[in-house]
């Protein structure tokens, strides 16, 4: 076997020559003095000759691991490559991350598939995309967590190594990683900030008053749309992000409707593929406006209200910042609406009780306040007309229409 120091003492001769170390090891001396490590084998009777690294980049004890490796997959009948070809093979961390988005988007809302891409690609790719899963340690995910910590977006920290545990873990499946550094992390975020009231207006005065403020900021003006969108009709941030074309029936008829897949509902899994479950929101003449007005900035596509790609939903944050130019900070944020139109409407309506939470896409409620399982499941009817007539006067009271 060799030594450290025979290897160290290596020198070109005039012809090439061989060093044996153990199992097909050897140092092949060229007359150049360059110096290679080489393991030669035997593979279906065959022989084969693998290289494994030049000296003394790769020392003798680092040339007996890749031995080891080597005779271990000989042993399986699969033949082995050397280190930098095995290297060459890997992927980048952001090239297995977008291989899981795309197979795991298809499951997703499109709106959601956007979030999760986008929040990578702002915030992960740069400081890790770069490297071989194998080359991240805790330590690298951790620093870019904190990072998105000091920012204030502590709940975007926790959604964020979630995911990237998510694709080290993927990235095993397929060979990419052995381990997945993102698991100790979680231990060293800050704790998840208490669950509070979303911020909401809870008077007619004060949601005028934000509209106003809204038109008056600075902000792309599809934005500003949806956020009046979103006012008159009270669904949830994700359904409206995701809204298209194709979901509006009868714009320019008697009874406007969209209807909103169930996909795209806050509902169990089961109900989410079964069309029954489509949430349908009778659209007043003010909400029918902002619709043809967002024809003029669309871009053509599937979507009603576009982020500036025009394939892809606007930001998720870009509504609540520009509350924040309006003013309105701490005080009111997109899901508030819906706490804003039910307080509101549930004064000036109180026998509409049910009607109003029709209109929330809530479960139907008993006199003692427990979900009616029972009507649910038999009573289906939708109740448009007198949706309609309460989402019309929701927008007479909040903007005139």
């Amino acid at each position: 076997m060799l030594t450290s120091a025979a290897v160290k003492a290596a020198r070109p001769r005039s012809r090439a020559y061989k060093m044996f170390d153990e199992r097909g090891l050897h140092l092949h001396v060229a007359t150049s003095g360059r110096a290679t490590w080489r393991i030669k084998y035997r593979l279906a009777g065959a022989e084969q000759l693998l290289t494994i690294g030049c000296y003394p980049e790769t020392s003798l004890n680092a040339a007996r691991q890749h031995l080891d490796q080597a005779r271990e997959q000989i042993a399986r009948g699969i033949k082995p490559a050397s280190p930098a070809a095995a290297k060459a093979a890997l992927m980048t961390f952001e090239q297995v991350a977008r291989s899981w988005h795309a197979r795991k988007q298809s499951g997703w809302a499109q709106a959601h598939a956007a979030d999760v891409i986008t929040s990578l690609a702002r915030d992960v790719f740069a400081p890790i995309g770069a490297f071989p899963c194998d080359e991240i340690s805790a330590s690298d995910v951790r620093e870019l967590l904190e990072v998105v910590e000091a920012r204030g977006r502590i709940e975007t920290a926790r959604r964020l190594r979630q995911r990237i545990e998510a694709i080290f873990a993927f990235a095993i499946s397929h060979d990419q990683a052995t381990a997945n550094p993102a698991k100790p992390v979680a231990a060293a975020l800050a704790a998840a900030p208490r669950k509070r009231r979303q911020p909401a207006l809870l008077t007619i005065v004060d949601a005028r008053e934000l509209l106003a403020g809204c038109d008056r900021a600075t902000g792309r003006p599809i934005v500003r749309l949806a956020s009046r969108f979103l006012a008159l009709t009270a669904v949830r941030l994700d359904a409206l992000r995701g809204a298209r074309w194709c979901e509006i029936e009868d714009l320019d008829g008697p009874a406007p409707l969209w209807r909103v897949p169930a996909a795209r509902m806050k509902l169990a899994r089961v109900k989410k593929d079964d069309a029954a479950f489509d949430h349908q929101v009778p659209l007043a003449p003010a909400a029918v406006e902002i619709l043809r007005a967002a024809r003029a900035f669309g871009h053509g596509g599937e979507l009603i209200f576009p982020g500036t790609r025009g394939d892809l939903p606007f930001a998720e944050g870009a509504i609540g910042d520009l509350y924040d130019r309006a003013g309105y900070a701490g005080r009111h944020v997109p899901h508030g609406w819906r706490a804003t139109f039910s307080t509101i409407m549930n004064e000036a309506l109180p026998a509409e009780r049910g009607v109003i939470d029709r209109i929330l896409g809530h479960a139907l409620k008993s006199d003692d306040g427990r979900a009616a399982k029972v009507e649910a499941a038999y009573n289906r009817s939708e109740q448009l007309d007198p949706r309609r007539v309460v989402l019309e006067k929701w927008a007479t009271l909040l903007i005139g229409g």
